[in-house]
């Protein structure tokens, strides 16, 4: 059985068992939480399509950790204009298990 859900404004497909790296959830580590934005299920050959939620189905998940991923670098530069410009950015991140898909 699979579902796929929303959280942090993206979508993931998982399954029992799943680890996924989401958008930081703001919960510590050990913690469990559910996801009520379920987009679709499907077991076998059967599928359920919300429109756009699938009612009554959530998927419940647990903290695994909290962290954040690899710094990204960020160059903007224009020849023979004398600009150059550099940043980074680290994404807080929330890793999850999934432990129950219900629908």
């Amino acid at each position: 059985m699979y579902a796929v859900f929303i959280t942090g404004g993206k979508q993931y497909r998982a399954s029992k068992g799943d680890k996924l790296k989401v958008a930081k959830l703001g919960l510590d580590e050990g913690a469990s939480v559910s996801f009520g934005d379920v987009m679709l299920i499907g077991e076998g050959d059967s599928v359920k399509v919300g429109a756009p939620l699938v009612s009554g189905a959530k998927v419940e998940a647990k903290v695994l950790s909290v962290g954040r991923d690899d710094k990204i670098r960020i160059v903007k530069f224009r020849r023979r204009k004398h600009f150059r410009k550099q940043m980074g950015h680290r994404q807080h991140y929330s890793e999850i298990e999934i432990t129950a898909i219900s629908g």
